[in-house]
């Protein structure tokens, strides 16, 4: 099974170019971020017309995160238990959408930002992502042969190599201590970070910012991953990173992270 993971940055913007991808990278499963639209704006169509069931959750234009499968579609689940919310109101954002997809439980997943060390969304970060290590935590404790997946844009760069410039980084989110605890403690609760051992670092990144020719002068980070359980890890054969689809007009800031399982 081929499982891959994108932050489109806006999924009507790329519809053309995911339907492309999707027919040249024989993915099985796509777990997709930041959609940016509204549930009835959805490009349904972009994916049943090439076979894929598609379940997606948006509810404005930020966020928004989806699941086209393939090889089934079962028992989708908006959110995970305890996800905290945000702002004033205390509101649950759309960053979090899993199911059932042919024996896998597949996360698609988009961590909040963080913004600035001392802004509220940095808090919000990390209570989301401990929110999120507790649910897996339990997932595990109920089924520890349980083959699951979280996919997504996580904006953590858990190692120094995973930027292109740590100085460039200093004071700044993504890098600091608490969200690499963070990401470590996810894998503390039993997944893995199957992509890596097939794309050793340094300098292998999935995102470019768009200022500045971060993608041509070769200034990225690397912050979306799939972090797969035990019985899932184990079925890894191989992984690459899409760079390719970072080129050219109308890309996404982010690249395809694309594992195969022998499932």
């Amino acid at each position: 099974m081929r499982i891959a993971t994108w932050n489109v940055n806006s999924v009507r913007a790329r519809a053309e170019r995911i339907g492309a991808w999707l027919e040249r990278s024989d993915a099985d499963v796509l777990a997709i971020q930041e959609l940016k639209c509204k549930d009835a704006q959805m490009p349904v169509a972009i994916f049943e017309e090439r076979g894929y069931e598609v379940a997606y959750h948006g509810l404005n234009q930020w966020n928004g995160v989806a699941i086209a499968s393939r090889v089934g579609l079962a028992d989708v689940q908006l959110g995970f238990e305890n996800v905290p919310g945000f702002g004033d109101d205390d509101a649950v954002e759309a960053r979090a959408i899993n199911a059932d997809c042919g024996g896998v439980r597949v996360h698609s997943l988009y961590v909040p930002n963080g913004r600035e060390l001392d802004h509220p969304h940095y808090d919000y970060k990390l209570r989301w992502l401990s929110a999120l290590r507790d649910d897996v935590t339990a997932q595990l404790a109920g089924d520890p042969k349980a083959k699951l997946v979280l996919c997504g844009d996580f904006n953590v760069a858990p190692h120094d190599e995973d930027v292109w410039d740590m100085e460039a980084f200093a004071g700044c989110t993504h890098v600091s201590q608490p969200e690499r605890d963070a990401f470590q403690a996810l894998l503390d609760a039993g997944l893995t970070d199957v992509a890596r051992p097939f794309t050793p670092g340094p300098g292998v990144y999935t995102y470019w910012d768009y200022q500045k020719l971060r993608f041509p002068k070769k200034e990225g980070m690397r912050i979306d991953f799939q972090l797969a359980s035990a019985a899932l890890a184990e079925a890894a054969t191989g992984a690459f990173i899409d760079r390719e689809e970072r080129k050219g007009k109308g890309a996404s800031d982010h690249a395809p992270v694309v594992v195969d399982y022998a499932l």
